[in-house]
C-alpha cells in the first residue's frame, strides 16, 4: 500500500544503497521492496523506532536484502516467479518429507546424494537434513549450538557438496529443507568471543549482567529447558565476569533481539542459506526469541513481529523460500506462528503439528481415541495458505503437551494420566511392550518426556527379542496405522528416518561422552543399510514397513482430497476406540474420502448411520483406497479390525 511517510524513507533508503547496488538491474527486487515496505517499515519502527539509528538501521536492512537478491542465482530466481504464480502449491497432498542426520543416515553429503535413490523409492519428495552447521565438539546440542553460520560441519562435507546436493534434489524434483538456529548461538561463536573481549558492539548481541539482579528477576517466571543437564536460565562467564543468558544449555548463549543489528545479521544469513538452494528454512526455537521480566519469555508479541518481519524481507529477495516454525507450544499458541492474517501465512508457512503427534501417542497407550477427539476439536482452524507437518516421531523427544481440560473432558485426571502414559512407553506398566526412555525429567515437578525409536516405542523390540509372530504383526500394524493418520489428516507427512525399516533403539550414544547424558540419542540411529536391504525379502518387518509405507504415499499422491485447503471435517462416533474424519477434494465435489482408525486391540464397529445425513457412505459399496479392498460390513455397521484404518470412498 501507498503510505506517505514510509514511501518517503524508502526514496532516501534508496539514495544511499551502495553504488554497486544501484547501478544494476533489480526490477523484480524493487517491485517487491515497494509492493512490502509499508509492512516492512511499520513492523521495523515497532521494533526499533524509539532508536536514534532507526534510519541508518533501514539503510542497512534494505543493502542486506539487495546484495542477497544480486547473489541469488538466475534458476532460483526463476523458481520464485514459479512459486509466485502457484502461491499454494505445498498445500498440494503430492509432498511427502523425511527428516534425517546426513552422517548418520548416509557418512556425508555426498553419501547422501548417492541414497537419493532409497528416499525416491519410497516416495519421499520433501528432504529435512537435520543440523549441518558448524559446531563445537562436544558441545553441540545435536547441530543446535552453532559456532559459525555460514560454513557446513566438516564431518559432513562442505558447502559445494551441499550445492551439489540441492542441484540434485531439484532435478529430482525434491525439495531441501534446512535447519537456521535463530534464537541462540554456541559460546564459541566469533560474536561471543568478541564479547568476551569487551567489544560493545558484540556485548548488545546478548544477554549480559554484572550481577545477578536481573537475573534472579529473570529467574523468578521463566521454566528450566533443561533441568537435569542444565538448571537454571544464566551462566557465570569468567572471562567477561558477567552473567549471560542461557536457556537452553550452558553453551548456548540468547541472542538479544532488542537489537535490530542482531535481526539484521539473522536475515542476512537466512538469505545466505536460502541463495545455497534450500527451499525450505526451519527456524529453530522461534517461540524464544523474545525476553520480557516477568513472563516465560516464551511465545510474545514482539516474537511473532520478527518472525513476520523476517517473512516480509524474505518475500523481497526470496519469495520462493518457505519457513518452518519449530514452536513446540500448546495449541492455542501454536495457531499463532502461521500469522494473524485470516487467509495469508504471515510468519511461517508451515509448523510442527505437535498437539496431533502427542495425542496420538495417547491413544496407542489407551487403546482408544478419547483424548485424540477430545483435543482435535480444540486445534485451531489453520490460515489457507498455511500448513502443518505432521509426524509421528521426531528427533526430539515427545512431550506429553496436551491441555488440562481436553485431558479431563475425556474422562483422566492430567497429573495420573501423564504418569500413566511415561509408564507405558517405558515398560514400566505391566500390560506395555514398549521399550522407550525417561528424557528432562524435572524433580520440581516430576514432569519427563519420552525418547526411543518409534519401532520399540510401538513394541516391536519386545516383540522380536520374544520371536513373538503375533506381536510383530501389531506392532507393524500399529506403525502402518500411525502413518496412516499424518498422511490423510491434512499437511505434509514427515517420516523420520528408519521408522521406514522398523530400526529400534540404538545405544551406541551410551559409548559416546558427548550423548551419554542425553537419551534423545537412543532414536538418532546410524542406518545399517544391510537391514535395509531386508526391505526387498518377503515376509521381514522391513518388507511389510517399507512398502506397506510406499504404497501408502503413492496413494495419497494421487488423492487429492488429501491436500491441505482445510478440507477436513472431524465425525463424532458412538464407538471411543475410533478416530474418524471425512476428507474432500475442494474442487470437486463429488470426490470424498472416509478415514476411519482403530485404535483397540480388538475388531470395532462403525454405525454407518453415525456418519450423518445424505452421506454416500452409508448406502454406497465402500473400497479402501489404501488397500484395494471391500471392508466388511454387517448390515450398517462397517468392521475394522485391531490397529486398522481405512482410506474409504463411495463407489458408484
Amino acid at each position: 500500500m501507498y503510505e506517505q511517510v514510509s514511501h518517503s524513507l524508502l526514496n532516501r533508503i534508496l539514495d544511499q544503497l551502495k553504488p554497486e547496488i544501484r547501478k544494476r538491474d533489480l526490477r523484480y527486487f524493487y517491485t517487491r521492496l515497494g509492493a512490502n515496505f509499508y509492512a516492512i517499515y511499520s513492523l521495523f519502527h515497532v521494533l526499533y523506532g524509539k532508536r536514534d539509528d532507526f534510519e541508518q538501521q533501514m539503510v542497512r536492512l534494505a543493502e542486506v536484502m539487495a546484495l542477497n537478491y544480486i547473489e541469488r542465482k538466475k534458476s532460483l530466481k526463476r523458481l520464485d516467479i514459479e512459486r509466485e504464480n502457484d502461491h499454494t502449491w505445498f498445500l498440494s497432498q503430492e509432498w511427502v518429507g523425511m527428516a534425517l542426520y546426513a552422517n548418520a543416515f548416509a557418512g556425508d553429503l555426498q553419501g547422501l546424494g548417492k541414497r537419493l535413490g532409497y528416499l525416491q523409492e519410497l516416495g519421499v519428495n520433501m528432504l529435512h537434513v537435520m543440523p549441518i552447521l558448524q559446531c563445537p565438539k562436544g558441545a553441540s546440542d545435536g547441530g543446535y549450538a552453532v559456532s559459525d553460520y555460514r560454513n557446513v560441519d566438516r564431518d559432513v562435507g562442505d558447502l559445494e557438496d551441499l550445492r551439489q546436493l540441492a542441484r540434485q534434489l531439484r532435478k529430482r524434483d525434491m525439495l531441501l529443507t534446512l535447519d537456521v538456529v535463530v534464537n541462540h548461538v554456541s559460546d564459541q561463536h566469533e560474536w561471543a568471543f568478541k564479547a568476551r573481549e569487551g567489544e560493545q558492539t558484540y556485548l548488545d548481541y546478548f544477554y549480559t549482567y554484572p550481577n545477578r539482579e536481573v537475573p534472579d528477576m529473570f529467574e523468578e517466571t521463566l521454566p528450566e529447558v533443561f533441568p537435569e543437564t542444565s538448571p537454571g536460565n544464566f551462566t557465570w562467564d569468567e572471562t567477561m565476569q558477567r552473567w549471560v543468558m542461557t536457556v537452553f544449555n550452558d553453551y548456548q548463549w540468547d541472542l538479544n533481539y532488542s537489537n535490530p543489528a542482531v535481526f539484521i545479521e539473522m536475515l542476512d544469513i537466512l538469505l545466505f542459506w536460502a541463495n545455497q538452494g534450500a527451499d525450505i528454512l526451519r527456524l529453530d526455537a522461534v517461540a524464544f526469541l523474545w525476553k520480557k521480566i516477568g513472563t516465560i519469555s516464551q511465545n510474545e508479541r514482539e516474537a511473532h513481529l520478527i518472525l513476520q518481519l523476517l517473512k516480509d524481507c524474505c518475500q523481497v529477495t526470496a519469495p520462493g523460500v518457505l519457513f518452518i516454525a519449530e514452536a513446540i507450544v500448546a495449541p492455542v499458541e501454536i495457531i499463532k506462528y502461521f500469522g494473524e492474517d485470516a487467509v495469508i501465512a504471515k510468519e511461517c508457512e508451515i509448523a510442527y503439528n505437535a498437539t496431533f503427534m502427542a495425542l496420538l501417542w495417547d491413544a496407542v497407550a489407551t487403546r482408544n481415541a478419547k483424548l485424540l477427539n477430545k483435543g482435535i476439536r480444540s486445534l485451531p482452524d489453520k490460515l489457507d495458505r498455511a500448513t502443518w507437518l505432521n509426524y509421528v516421531r521426531c528427533h526430539d523427544d515427545i512431550g506429553l503437551g496436551f491441555d488440562d481440560a481436553d485431558v479431563r473432558r475425556a474422562g483422566y485426571e492430567p497429573v495420573s494420566h501423564r504418569r500413566f502414559l511415561l509408564d507405558y512407553f517405558t515398560g514400566e506398566y505391566d500390560e506395555s511392550l514398549s521399550r522407550g526412555y525417561p528424557f528432562g525429567h524435572n524433580e520440581k515437578s516430576g514432569d519427563s518426556r519420552i525418547a526411543g525409536s518409534l519401532a520399540s516405542l510401538a513394541g516391536l523390540e519386545t516383540a522380536l527379542a520374544r520371536d513373538d509372530e503375533e506381536g510383530i504383526r501389531r506392532s507393524i500394524d500399529l506403525i502402518l496405522l500411525l502413518h496412516g493418520m499424518i498422511m490423510s489428516f491434512g499437511g505434509i507427512p514427515l517420516l523420520y528416518y528408519g521408522d521406514e525399516i522398523g530400526v529400534l533403539n540404538d545405544f551406541s550414544f551410551m559409548e559416546d561422552e558427548e550423548k551419554i547424558n542425553d537419551t534423545r540419542w537412543i532414536h538418532r540411529p546410524k542406518i545399517d543399510w544391510e537391514k535395509a536391504a531386508l526391505r526387498h525379502r518377503h515376509g521381514t518387518p522391513e518388507q511389510r514397513l517399507f512398502d506397506g509405507i510406499s504404497r501408502m504415499i503413492a496413494v495419497r499422491k494421487i488423492t487429492p482430497a488429501f491436500a491441505d485447503f482445510n478440507n477436513r471435517e472431524l465425525i463424532q462416533t458412538g464407538n471411543p476406540h475410533l478416530f474418524v474424519f471425512r476428507r474432500n477434494n475442494p474442487f470437486e465435489t463429488d470426490d470424498e474420502v472416509l478415514v476411519v482408525a482403530n485404535f483397540d486391540d480388538s475388531p470395532q464397529y462403525l454405525d454407518l448411520g453415525d456418519l450423518g445425513k445424505r452421506t454416500r457412505f452409508e448406502y454406497s459399496r465402500l473400497r479402501d483406497l489404501y488397500s484395494g479392498d471391500t471392508p466388511s460390513q454387517f448390515k450398517d455397521q462397517l468392521v475394522i479390525p485391531p490397529h486398522r484404518f481405512y482410506w474409504l470412498i463411495a463407489e458408484r
